[in-house]
């Protein structure tokens, strides 16, 4: 089934008339992430605004998968990678690379079809062109090792010169030492190896993707911590961010009243009565938080406690 479905997305890289920059259509793409109510690239990719990544970078990712899990979003998460950094998160807007492996055939006409549009150097530099400040390159390499080196300290710079982040690759990198040496920049991937790209072709660009166990979509917002990475759904992401921000709060606040034994472990770790809702409140108004909530926005952030 699988293999049906990149096919079926390689005849699109073929007569997707007008898809410079992607081998689906505007139209596609939309339609795919219909639940999207914002702002879009000019290729339909939806635009997470740039507050929300910011604040995104300042939540914890048990968090948001928690949320995404009580929305019924199973399939995001992936782990068992290797890094560059441990300690340099990767967050920001998905642009999706799909390699599959090469046949001469069709690398000669899409690579023939690549100069007519400017596009310069192998595929796996392309998806760099439609990088924004912001964005980070999610690539499904089908989990190849030798020969499957998406990116070395070269492309890496280009890549952190144009996003100001990392990368995701389902593949392996090259130059670790180079790419150490890039401040702020980071990969997870499934492996280093000296060798070069050999033997793959860039057959979807800002298409739908799997990394692993997880879907991938364009415009996708990615979280990353040392143990993975999480994709969240463009139209969740406001939900997601604002949920696991008062996850943290509700923390901080359970650690002051077990501190100063106000309350008991088990009265912090069950559902609030209205006493401690009000006591918590209070504690926001006090702590100098810059979140602000009411009785009714607390209600419901703790009407589907799971966590």
């Amino acid at each position: 089934m699988r293999n049906i479905f990149k096919m079926g997305l390689a005849v699109l890289l073929f007569y997707a008339g007008g898809a410079r920059a992607q081998t689906i259509s505007k139209e596609q793409l939309i339609f795919y992430t219909s639940e999207w109510k914002g702002e879009r690239f000019d290729d339909g990719r939806p635009k997470i605004p740039d507050d929300l990544l910011e604040r995104a970078k300042h939540i914890g990712i048990e968090e948001a998968w928690t949320v995404l899990r009580n929305e019924g979003y199973n399939n995001q998460f992936e782990g068992n990678w290797k890094l560059v950094n441990d300690d340099v998160p990767v967050i920001g807007r998905v642009v999706t690379a799909m390699f599959m492996p090469s046949r001469p055939d069709l690398e000669k006409n899409i690579k023939a079809r690549g100069v007519k549009e400017g596009r310069k150097g192998n595929t796996n530099a392309w998806p760099i062109d439609v990088l924004k400040k912001g964005d980070v390159y999610v690539a499904d390499g089908f989990g190849k090792i030798r020969g499957g080196t998406l990116i070395g300290d070269n492309l890496g710079n280009s890549i952190f010169n144009k996003s100001g982040n990392g990368v995701i690759f389902d593949g392996s990198a090259r130059d670790l030492q180079g790419l150490k040496s890039i401040p702020g920049f980071n990969a997870f991937v499934r492996d280093f190896d000296p060798s070069y790209l050999e033997e793959m072709v860039l057959m979807g660009l800002n298409t739908p993707i799997r990394i692993g166990h997880a879907i991938v979509m364009p415009g996708d917002l990615v979280l990353s911590e040392k143990e993975g990475v999480l994709f969240i759904p463009a139209h969740l992401a406001e939900k997601v961010v604002a949920t696991a921000e008062f996850i943290a709060l509700r923390d901080d606040f359970g650690h002051a009243m077990l501190k100063s034994g106000t309350y008991s472990t088990g009265e912090i770790d069950s559902q609030w009565p209205p006493a401690i809702r009000e006591a918590f409140l209070k504690w926001l108004d006090q702590s100098g938080s810059k979140v602000k909530m009411t009785r009714a926005q607390l209600d419901a952030f703790m009407e589907k406690r799971t966590w």
